[in-house]
């Protein structure tokens, strides 16, 4: 099993996704301060499909079906 293995369902990276732009957005249209880069976190982990936080807690949102190899 890959340490980086996708444990993030379409829903779940989409609305990551959109979190993370909005939160990263607040830096060019709101007041200056450095919390938007908290929206860097669900950003990343959006695009890449895999979160450190479920993979510590054996989360996982991702419909795929796992194929066993003999």
């Amino acid at each position: 099993m890959s340490v980086f293995q996708r444990n993030e369902g379409s829903i779940d990276r989409t609305l990551r996704i959109v979190a993370g732009l909005i939160l990263v957005s607040l830096a060019f249209i709101g007041p200056a301060n450095p919390w938007f880069l908290l929206g860097a976190i669900p950003l990343v982990t959006g695009l890449i499909g895999w979160c450190p936080a479920y993979q510590i807690f054996g989360m996982n949102t991702c419909r795929y079906k796992k194929i066993m190899k003999m």
